[in-house]
């Protein structure tokens, strides 16, 4: 009876009694190895550790990534499944493990970590011990010294080696596993861990979340499947359709997939209603807990995450904590301005954020290997655990004014990009940050030292809510906003006037009540891009009520008051856009010259918005007055000009709306592109036709002098009011 050349090599590697700082390996201190480290040897390979579902062994949704697993295990030595917590590494294993007892591998042996609490770290040189026994059979009664194994050479070379869950004894582990792929060239080893050993020949598999709709979008994905296998298995005779089905693919998108956190909300079907489990989980998750798992730290979403953070280091802990304060996807620069501090130094934040992406805590967002620096995003439960530990550290008041900051600056730098012309980069840079202006914008409401920054910050992103149909949103925050702010501030002066163009659709009285408070403020201030921008909205107004010739006037002073390069709304060009698609029913010789002018003002060309604008009405122009032909071409080349991967602005759809009219042969009815956000663009009273027996030419001259005048007189008439 002879030992493996790989039990000899772990036995030299072993602490001695006399080693110091390292416990005595005696018959009892192995006893306790084997509560931390449990040993599986022989032929028989238990199905994997927790509930299993209707069928034990069967892994739902993970039918691709076992294929995969068995294709690496035949052809390389060394397999690590890596992934985050409760994502299924140790199923996954053991299963391919069983699956593999009849092949190559005669012998399948497995050191599993059943769990001592998230506190029960391993001493040193406990896993060694626990692999040296496992791989003598029968055990030798000590871990340390010399022993015998009944095992011969070639059975040990034919042997699959199975180490589960070595978080804790990373270091040792990777050591261990060197040692035993260069003494026994036959072995093979599968780890599961959350981050990779890092040895040349290692071939690692990653597991992400279960998806949770199918391949397509069509039907409900793997996430959905486990979520009903599980509650069937809670509640004889479960069942869902319709409305129940959406509210568990509503779970299953709230717990991002996640397996582990998946089977604990479907155990509450037992308990709980699913819509109201639906609410609940969108609202907080760390609540959730299951019974059926072996495993103490599986028993818990809070302590299964809590398991990943005793494993951190001090200033990883402090940066999980820190960037939990971000709702979305965040950059690298963004997380070391908000987690730079204190023990933390900027420059150590970057490793702290890959170490929490190698382990599962953070994902990678976008291409890594393309020209931008990756984005992170950290799950909802490990956010929701690392606000916990902020507040405890009494840093979440701190987090968020930094996050306040860092939304200011966004949207700063996002409105510089618009007027600078690069529109397309300042709306991809918003739809990134989207979800922590949101945080930080509802978070601001409450505190009043934020909410000066946070109106000055929702002005910066007027075209964000004016162009992308997402008026009522900036609408809601502006009201919440502004009766909290000193009325004589500059940012609530343009909070005003913003605030009645984006309500003047649906509440046209609110829209005069703001424009009354906003106009006189801005004159007394010297703002003419302000006052410009409060005719403009009286022009939206007047058309609300089918004023056509007041709506022209009113357009009119707001193009030749508007600075051609004012910052912080519309520029000149969409006012004279609007004002020749008006004329284009009464006076169609000043509607082609408006149009003209809208497509020459200075630097309309580096404003794509406001160019598509003003093309759609030189378009409609031309459709008017029977030029079908080019307006086609012109509404065509425009809409092959819009970025495909953006939303739509307001006016696409008047664009295909126009060319489709056009190929019908109908006269469709004016309609306004972007002056007047939030709604439906509804169209303009039908022009007259001319009186009989007067000149076409004379009937436009007399509609252009009534331009001319009395709209002066409505538009004074209007002001009046």
């Amino acid at each position: 009876m002879r030992d493996t050349a790989a039990v000899t090599v772990l036995r030299k590697g072993l602490p001695t009694p006399r080693a110091a700082g390292h416990p005595s390996f005696t018959p009892g201190r192995v006893r306790r190895v084997t509560e931390v480290w449990s040993r599986v040897g022989g032929s028989k390979v238990p199905p994997p550790y927790g509930y299993s579902g209707s069928a034990p062994g069967v892994l739902v949704g993970r039918e691709r990534e076992s294929a995969e697993l068995e294709r690496l295990l035949a052809g390389h030595r060394l397999v690590t499944v890596t992934g985050g917590v409760g994502v299924g590494k140790s199923r996954l294993a053991v299963a391919a493990a069983a699956a593999r007892e009849d092949g190559p591998c005669g012998r399948v042996v497995q050191v599993l970590r059943p769990g001592s609490g998230p506190g029960g770290a391993p001493a040193p040189g406990e896993l060694s011990a626990a692999v040296a026994e496992a791989l003598t059979d029968p055990p030798s009664e000590h871990a340390h010294g010399v022993g015998t194994s009944s095992v011969p050479r070639s059975a040990a070379a034919r042997t699959l080696l199975v180490l589960d869950d070595v978080d804790p004894v990373h270091a040792e582990c990777l050591g261990l596993v060197q040692r035993l792929l260069m003494a026994e060239p036959g072995l093979r080893v599968l780890v599961t861990c959350r981050r990779a050993l890092g040895l040349g020949e290692e071939r690692v598999l990653r597991l992400a979340p279960l998806r949770t709709a199918a391949g397509g979008g069509a039907g409900h994905g793997p996430a959905v499947e486990l979520f009903l296998d599980r509650a069937r298995a809670a509640v004889e005779g479960f069942a869902a359709e319709g409305p129940d089905l959406r509210a568990v693919a509503e779970i299953c998108r709230s717990l991002e997939g996640s397996p582990l956190a998946i089977e604990m909300a479907a155990e509450q079907v037992a308990r709980r209603q699913l819509d109201d489990l639906a609410e609940q989980l969108t609202r907080h998750q760390g609540w959730l807990t299951g019974g059926r798992s072996g495993l103490r730290r599986h028993r818990s979403l809070r302590a299964a995450i809590g398991s990943d953070y005793v494993l951190c280091e001090r200033a990883v802990r402090v940066v999980w904590g820190r960037a939990s304060v971000f709702a979305g996807s965040f950059a690298e620069s963004a997380a070391v301005f908000l987690c730079a501090g204190g023990t933390v130094e900027p420059s150590h934040v970057p490793s702290c954020l890959a170490q929490l992406a190698a382990m599962g805590v953070l994902e990678t967002v976008g291409d890594g290997g393309g020209p931008r620096r990756p984005r992170y995003r950290m799950s909802r439960a490990a956010r929701e655990f690392g606000a916990e530990r902020l507040r405890e550290a009494g840093e979440f008041e701190v987090a968020a004014e930094r996050r306040l900051i860092h939304c200011a600056d966004v949207a700063a730098v996002a409105e510089s990009l618009w007027n600078s012309g690069c529109q397309s980069q300042a709306v991809q840079t918003l739809l990134e940050e989207h979800e922590d202006l949101t945080a930080m914008l509802r978070y601001a409401v409450g505190r009043p030292d934020h909410v000066e920054v946070a109106l000055e910050t929702v002005v910066s992103l007027w075209f964000w809510w004016a162009v992308y149909h997402r008026s009522e949103e900036g609408r809601v925050y502006l009201m919440r906003l502004l009766p909290l702010c000193p009325p004589d501030s500059p940012s609530a002066v343009r909070a005003l006037w913003l605030a009645a163009w984006l309500t003047a659709r649906a509440d046209p009285q609110a829209a005069r009540s703001l424009l009354r408070r906003a106009w006189p403020a801005a004159v007394l201030a010297g703002d003419d891009a302000t006052v410009g921008r409060v005719a403009h909205v009286e022009g939206i107004l007047a058309l609300r009520e089918q004023d056509l010739q007041a709506a022209a006037e009113h357009f009119r002073q707001a193009a030749d008051t508007t600075p051609v390069w004012a910052p912080g709304g519309p520029s000149p060009a969409i006012s004279l856009a609007a004002l020749a698609v008006i004329q284009a029913g009464f006076a169609p010789a000043a509607a082609r010259r408006s149009a003209r002018r809208a497509l020459t003002q200075p630097g309309v060309r580096e404003d794509a918005w406001a160019t598509s604008v003003a093309r759609y009405a030189r378009a409609f122009v031309d459709h008017r007055l029977g030029s079908n032909g080019r307006a086609w071409r012109r509404a065509h080349r425009t809409v092959a000009s819009l970025d495909p991967g953006l939303p739509a602005p307001h006016g696409a759809a008047l664009l295909h709306e126009l060319m489709a009219d056009i190929e019908a042969g109908a006269r469709g009815g004016p309609r306004l592109p972007s002056v007047a956000p939030g709604g439906t663009d509804e169209p303009l009273s039908a022009p007259a036709e001319p009186e009989a027996g007067r000149d076409a030419g004379e009937t436009e001259r007399d509609a252009e002098r009534d331009a001319d005048g009395g709209a002066g007189r409505g538009a004074q008439r209007e002001r009046a009011r």
